[in-house]
């Protein structure tokens, strides 16, 4: 009787122990399954988290990089000017492309070694040593059409009306006023001017004159003058030209029948300046002229001296 009883119980309890067992493994299986996908992520994050890391190192190190080849550029420029002015001329390099088995060049030759041995040295033919003087030099600013061009003539020549606001004695030097000068710009200029012993400082003083404007600023000893104010001169007597009443600082001067465009700056090299002066004079009535032609401030009238006639303007 007891063995019956414990026989039926061993087999109810089979019964209901399978569906648990299935779904304990079916659990399991789940669980295998979301701790291999979970790894698989881990390990993709980790390879993204370095690929991040290696890109953004790669990005810093080609900035550096670039700093780096701009800085040797701008010293290797440096180099070639300075080499330049002390007389050593530049003979450029093969480029890349070039067959590698030819002879090379020399980078620089001094200017001084004008015979050399064939056996040590690859001699420039004429052609390359002209492009590499061209090379070496900086580059200059393009002139514009009107400096290329023009004709010299008092048109090539800024000049125009000014108001010397003050005057006083150059520190260092008897013969020359310091002048701060309103010609019609944003801020005044510095003009120096030898009128010591020709005009008394008070009359300097809040004056009209007329002034030339694009020469090229000259230290004179020692203070930067921008300009320079046109006067009748003669050995004997300087007298400073008078401009039409009416005049303002800024004001164009001009001689009729030359229309052309004052130069930004003159170039010294060119003497504009002292082939035009030659032809600048006042005339038997005091009139300022170039050609005989009147200097006139349109609509305001002709610039004269107050005393002054036959004499050179300066």
């Amino acid at each position: 009787m007891f063995y019956t009883r414990v026989s039926s119980s061993l087999k109810l309890l089979k019964m209901s122990s399978a569906p648990d067992l299935q779904r304990f493994q079916s659990r399991a299986d789940q669980a295998d399954q979301i701790i291999s996908s979970l790894k698989q992520q881990l390990a993709g994050l980790r390879s993204a988290a370095v690929v991040n890391a290696c890109e953004k190192e790669v990005s810093i190190l080609s900035e550096e990089n670039e700093k780096l080849r701009k800085e040797v550029e701008s010293l290797k420029r440096n180099l070639i000017r300075a080499e330049t002015r002390n007389g050593v001329t530049q003979v450029p390099l093969p480029s890349r492309t070039a067959n590698t088995t030819s002879a090379p060049m020399p980078e620089r030759i001094p200017e001084s070694a004008k015979e050399v041995k064939a056996e040590k040295t690859v001699e420039a033919k004429p052609d390359e040593k002209n492009n590499a003087k061209k090379d070496a030099k900086p580059k200059k600013e393009k002139k514009t059409p009107v400096e290329e061009s023009a004709p010299v003539d008092i048109s090539r020549l800024d000049i125009r009306i000014g108001r010397i606001v003050s005057a006083k004695n150059h520190p260092d030097a008897d013969t020359l006023f310091v002048e701060d000068v309103d010609v019609g710009e944003a801020t005044n200029r510095t003009i120096l001017s030898g009128l010591v012993k020709h005009v008394p400082l008070e009359q300097m003083q809040n004056r009209l004159g007329v002034f030339m404007c694009n020469f090229k600023p000259v230290k004179m000893r020692g203070i930067l003058s921008q300009g320079m104010i046109m006067c009748a001169s003669t050995p004997e007597k300087v007298e400073i030209i008078d401009p039409p009443p009416g005049c303002e600082p800024g004001d164009r001067v001009t001689c009729e029948g030359y229309t052309g465009t004052p130069d930004a700056q003159l170039n010294p090299k060119k003497k504009v300046w002292e082939q035009i002066q030659p032809d600048l004079r006042i005339d038997d009535n005091g009139v300022a002229t170039y050609k005989g032609v009147p200097f006139t401030v349109e609509g305001k009238g002709i610039c004269k001296s107050a005393t002054m006639r036959n004499s050179p303007i300066k």
